[in-house]
C-alpha cells in the first residue's frame, strides 16, 4: 500500500507531512497578510481600512469554523479507515465531507451577505470603519465556496501522503494573490475592493486544483456520485469529530467580535486596527506549530488505526518537544523586535508605538500555545471527541471572553483585552496538555510486546 505511515521513523513521517504543509500554509497566509500589508500602507486611509478588515475577521472565522467542522472532522476518520485498509469506507467519508463543504458554503455565504450590516455594527464598527468593512466583505464572501473546498479538501490530499500536492493547492492561489493584489489595489486603483477581488480569484484557482485532484489518476481515493448522498450516520461521525475544530474557530469568531467591540469602546478605531495587526502577527508565528500538529495528525491517526500504539506515543512526544522549543524561540523574537514587526503592517508612528506595547502583553507566555496545540491535536487524531471539544471551549469561551469583558472595566482599559490571551494560554494550555498526557498518552501500550500480551 502506498504512503504507509506505519513504516519508517515516526519523526521522519511527521516532518515529511509537516514541512510541505508549512510551506503550503505559509503561502496560504499570504492570502490575508499581504492584503493587510498593502492596505495598511494606503495613503491617508490606511489605518481606517485596516480597521475595516479587522471588523470582517469574525465572519471570516465563521467560514473557517464550518470548514473545520466538515474538513477536519472527516480527515481523521478517513486516515483511520486508510490505516485499517478499508478503501470503500475511506471514499465514503471523502464524498460526505465534500458534499457537506459544498452545501454549507452556499448557506453561509447567503447568511453573511444578508446580515453583514447589523453584524458589523455589533462587532464595534463606527460609521467611518463600516464603509471599509462592507466594501471588503461583500466581495470576499463571493469566494466562500472556493475557500471552503480548497481548505477542507486539502486535508484529504495530505492524509493520503501527498503533501507536495497539498502544498500546490495553496501555492497556486497564493501566487496569484501576490500578483493580483498590487495590480488591483494600486495599478487599477480598486483599493480595498481590489484586495478582496484578488483573494476571491485566487481561492477559485486553489479550489479547482483541489477538486480536480480527486477526479484524476494520482489520487488513491476518488469522489464518487454514490458517496454524495447524505448519510446520517456518517455525517454524525464527521460533525462529532470536527466539532472540536469548529469550536476552535467558532470561539475565535466570538473572541474577535468581543475584542473589537471592547476595543472600540475603550480605545476607538485605532485599537481595532491594532488588533488587526496583532492577529496578523499571531497568525504568522502560530503557523509553524499548526503545521507541525497538522502534519502529525494523519500520521498518528493512521498508526492508531493500524494498532501501532508505540508509534502513536512517539509521534505525540515528538510533536510536544518540537512545539515547545519553537514557541519559546518565537516568543523571544517578538519581545526583542516588536517595533520592526509592527512596522511591516503600518507606517503610522502612533499605531506602531501603541501596537508594539500591546504585542508584548499579548504574546506573554506564548510557549504554552504549544501545549494546547499538542493536546488538542492528539485528542482529535485519536477520536477523543468530548475532551477535544471541552478544551476548545475552555481556553476561548470560558477564559478569554469573560476576561476580555471584565479586565478593561477593572481599570486596565485596552490593555485588559490584550492581557486575556496570555492568561488563557497558561491555564488552557497546561490543562489540555496534562489531561492528554495522563488520560491518553500514558494509557497507551509502551511496547509492541506489551500490546501482543494484551
Amino acid at each position: 500500500m502506498k504512503n504507509d505511515f506505519s513504516q519508517g521513523a515516526v519523526w521522519k513521517n511527521i516532518l515529511a507531512q509537516s514541512v510541505p504543509l508549512l510551506f503550503a500554509q505559509l503561502v496560504q497566509l499570504l492570502y490575508n497578510v499581504v492584503d493587510r500589508i498593502y492596505i495598511g500602507h494606503l495613503p491617508e486611509i490606511g489605518n481606517m481600512a485596516l480597521t475595516g478588515i479587522g471588523l470582517a475577521f469574525p465572519l471570516t472565522s465563521l467560514i473557517a469554523a464550518f470548514t473545520n467542522l466538515f474538513g477536519q472532522g472527516g480527515t481523521p476518520l478517513f486516515s483511520i479507515a486508510r490505516g485499517a485498509r478499508d478503501q470503500k469506507k475511506a471514499e465514503h467519508i471523502l464524498g460526505q465531507s465534500f458534499m457537506l463543504l459544498t452545501v454549507s458554503s452556499f448557506i453561509i455565504c447567503a447568511f453573511c451577505m444578508i446580515f453583514r450590516k447589523p453584524v458589523l455594527y455589533l462587532f464595534g464598527a463606527s460609521d467611518g470603519s463600516y464603509v471599509f468593512a462592507d466594501r471588503y466583505l461583500k466581495i470576499y464572501l463571493l469566494g466562500t465556496t472556493f475557500s471552503m473546498l480548497s481548505t477542507g479538501l486539502n486535508g484529504f490530499i495530505n492524509a493520503q501522503g501527498f503533501p507536495r500536492t497539498g502544498m500546490l493547492t495553496i501555492f497556486i492561489g497564493a501566487a496569484m494573490n501576490l500578483v493580483l493584489d498590487p495590480l488591483f489595489i494600486f495599478v487599477f486603483g480598486l483599493g480595498i475592493e481590489g484586495a478582496a477581488l484578488a483573494t476571491v480569484i485566487s481561492q477559485a484557482a486553489s479550489a479547482i486544483w483541489a477538486v480536480s485532484f480527486f477526479f484524476g489518476k494520482r489520487t488513491l481515493y476518488h469522489i464518487k456520485k454514490q458517496n454524495l448522498i447524505p448519510n446520517a450516520a456518517t455525517i454524525g461521525k464527521i460533525t462529532s469529530l470536527g466539532l472540536s475544530g469548529f469550536i476552535v474557530q467558532g470561539t475565535n469568531c466570538m473572541v474577535q467580535a468581543v475584542c473589537t467591540a471592547t476595543l472600540h469602546e475603550f480605545g476607538g478605531d485605532l485599537y481595532v486596527g491594532i488588533m488587526t495587526v496583532i492577529n496578523s502577527v499571531r497568525d504568522i508565528f502560530t503557523l509553524p506549530i499548526q503545521s507541525l500538529t497538522g502534519g502529525s495528525q494523519p500520521v498518528i491517526s493512521y498508526n492508531y488505526g493500524a494498532k501501532k500504539f508505540t508509534r502513536v506515543r512517539k509521534g505525540i512526544f515528538f510533536m510536544a518537544c518540537v512545539g515547545v522549543i519553537y514557541t519559546v524561540a518565537a516568543w523571544i523574537l517578538v519581545l526583542t523586535l516588536p517595533h520592526v514587526i509592527v512596522s511591516i503592517f503600518t507606517s503610522d508612528k502612533e499605531m506602531i508605538d501603541a501596537a508594539s506595547h500591546a504585542l508584548g502583553i499579548y504574546f506573554f507566555g506564548f510557549c504554552f500555545m504549544a501545549l494546547q496545540f499538542t493536546g488538542q491535536s492528539s485528542f482529535t487524531a485519536l477520536g477523543c471527541t468530548k475532551r477535544a471539544i471541552f478544551f476548545s471551549l475552555l481556553r476561548k469561551a470560558i477564559i478569554v471572553v469573560p476576561l476580555t469583558i471584565i479586565l478593561p472595566r477593572l481599570g486596565m482599559g485596552e490593555d485588559g483585552v490584550f492581557t486575556a490571551e496570555p492568561v488563557s494560554n497558561v491555564i488552557g494550555g497546561l490543562a489540555c496538555f496534562l489531561t492528554m498526557w495522563f488520560t491518553l498518552y500514558r494509557r497507551l501500550p509502551k511496547t509492541d510486546a506489551e500490546l501482543d500480551k494484551n
